[in-house]
């Protein structure tokens, strides 16, 4: 679609009843139908002060998602890119914290000319001026917007206004609302409750905006009945009813709303046209996969209170066991408690320890590591992964027993990990680290053969995935590892810092880790080459 002659069009994903209900996966799925045949920008704005997740508690809010320009966003863009397959930039990403910092800035500089500076008209038109400044940045065809929380939340409601404002300029026909719901059936009665979503509905009817479009999420197909009635207190026709049911993989989903015409409907709205569904049709070929492996895979961390904190390490298991015919199952292990919990990693067939920070449960994790050294189970760390398995292989190997971290102990006279150079003189926590994309060169190994079979190498032998750090492996003790069989394969191209490190086949199955998030560049038709590594270490060991 020329956006010179054509309209920008708008699809609005909206949330009810509670949160937690998948506004992120049905928007992504919606996105996916038409990322095939036009340049369809997706777009978060979520109501909370913060400037962005950064900071945030994982167990509080989830995972923190890193783009490649390294802007730390809400979880949901990790369904966004692995859906539609493109590279989000800092642009799309909009918090109620940014807006307002903004606004006092725009008032401190008299932007406004000595006006009473108001929720309406300045916050609402700065929140469209983002958005549609992000759409003339990123030269969208289609806006996929989700506005985060659920509708009556006090967050949200400035985003709501200003997007019922907005759809008076780009008029009805270019804007399409989608609003998810929850449609409970209580114990004992087993019927379907529709009263929650007339409430939620009839919410953000009050608000001036009406619904073209109702998914309704629930443990089974909504009955027909039940469409009816929503359809009728919803003004929309029956048809404009979806179901949403609890499906066995987040992957199915657009599968599920094809099924009901779902993105057909969308377009005709819009006026546009849907031309073909290859990557749909790709994605079935993978699913329809039938698996002949099982194997159990430990994730070892101190945020295992909330799956969400290691959403797109649990994702990218998801898309080996599609590549590779194998039921995973995940084992979540608590490295606070180590010994208590030792027990739960017998019979594991692969372990990952994935990024962390701060010294709580540190020592358990480098427990687990040597656990899986030892024991010879094939093990993947992760940022942080990396550098404990450094230590583990110091302490227990090269005989170092201080070595240690300065995140750990920044007084240790000898310390086998360092904080970077430029992180010396900071401050400030929030998007201070070492972030986003970065280049590293790998040497003849493991690491390499992998990326070289899964096609994410150049022929120089570079290879580029997202960082969050703040700390690197210490220069000086490369030389005592590497005598001792840790092997540095690869290393960042800018600083030549260590990115990627290997033990030799003869000495274990699989022992891999990198600096970097591997995990944030996984996709269902191209996984992660660490994890693929992974899984196929295992699968060979069980053989």
């Amino acid at each position: 679609m020329d956006n010179k002659q054509n309209q920008t069009k708008y699809i609005i994903v909206t949330g009810g009843v509670l949160s937690g209900l998948g506004k992120g996966i049905t928007a992504a799925s919606i996105g996916l139908f038409f990322s095939n045949d036009y340049n369809i920008v997706p777009m978060k704005l979520d109501g909370y002060l913060n400037s962005d997740p950064g900071t945030m508690n994982p167990i509080e809010h989830g995972e923190v998602f890193v783009l490649d320009d390294g802007f730390e966003v809400d979880m949901d863009f990790g369904h966004y890119e692995r859906y539609l397959g493109n590279s989000a930039i800092k642009d799309q990403s909009l918090t109620m914290g940014r807006v307002f910092q903004e606004i006092q800035t725009k008032e401190r500089a008299g932007d406004y000319l000595g006006k009473t500076v108001q929720m309406v008209p300045h916050v609402t038109n700065l929140i469209q001026e983002k958005i549609q400044n992000t759409a003339k940045k990123t030269n969208a065809d289609i806006m996929l917007i989700e506005v985060g929380g659920t509708i009556g939340d006090m967050e949200t409601e400035l985003f709501i206004e200003a997007i019922r404002q907005l759809e008076r300029k780009v008029g009805n026909q270019n804007m399409c609302f989608v609003h998810l719901t929850y449609i409970p059936i209580p114990g004992g009665v087993n019927e379907q409750k529709t009263k929650p979503t007339q409430q939620s509905v009839k919410m953000l009817q009050q608000r001036g905006i009406w619904p073209d479009f109702i998914v309704g999420r629930c443990s089974e197909e909504l009955t027909q009945a039940t469409k009816n009635k929503i359809a009728l207190f919803a003004n929309i026709e029956q048809k404009s009813v979806l179901s949403c049911k609890d499906l066995d993989s987040v992957y199915k989903v657009p599968n599920h709303f094809n099924d009901q015409g779902f993105v057909e409907q969308i377009a005709k709205k819009l006026e546009i046209k849907l031309k073909n569904k290859d990557k749909l049709n790709t994605w079935n070929k993978l699913l329809d996969t039938k698996k002949t492996n099982n194997l159990k895979i430990a994730i070892c961390g101190k945020y295992t209170d909330l799956e969400d904190s290691y959403a797109s390490v649990v994702e990218s298991l998801k898309h080996c066991e599609y590549n590779l015919k194998t039921n995973i199952k995940i084992v979540w292990f608590d490295t606070e408690n180590f010994k208590d919990n030792k027990t739960k990693l017998s019979g594991i067939d692969g372990i990952i320890v994935p990024g962390g920070f701060g010294s709580r449960g540190i020592e358990g994790k480098i427990d687990v590591i040597e656990f899986a050294r030892i024991n010879k189970i094939p093990y993947l760390g992760i940022c942080y992964g990396l550098q404990l398995a450094v230590i583990e292989f110091l302490r227990n190997v090269c005989n170092k027993p201080d070595a240690t971290s300065m995140e750990i102990d920044n007084k240790a006279q000898n310390p086998a990990i360092t904080l970077l150079d430029e992180q010396q003189n900071v401050v400030e926590l929030g998007g201070t680290m070492r972030l986003g994309k970065y280049e590293g060169k790998l040497k003849s190994g493991i690491v390499k053969d992998l990326y070289t079979k899964l096609d994410l190498i150049n022929k120089n032998g570079i290879v580029s995935e997202r960082h969050r750090h703040r700390y690197e492996v210490n220069p000086n003790i490369i030389e005592l590892i590497e005598e001792n069989g840790l092997k540095v394969c690869g290393n960042s191209i800018e600083r030549d810092l260590v990115e990627f490190i290997e033990l030799e086949q003869t000495k274990h199955p699989y022992f891999v880790a990198t600096q970097s998030h591997p995990e944030l560049k996984s996709k269902l038709e191209k996984p992660s080459p660490l994890f693929y590594g992974l899984i196929q270490a295992a699968l060979k060991l069980k053989k």
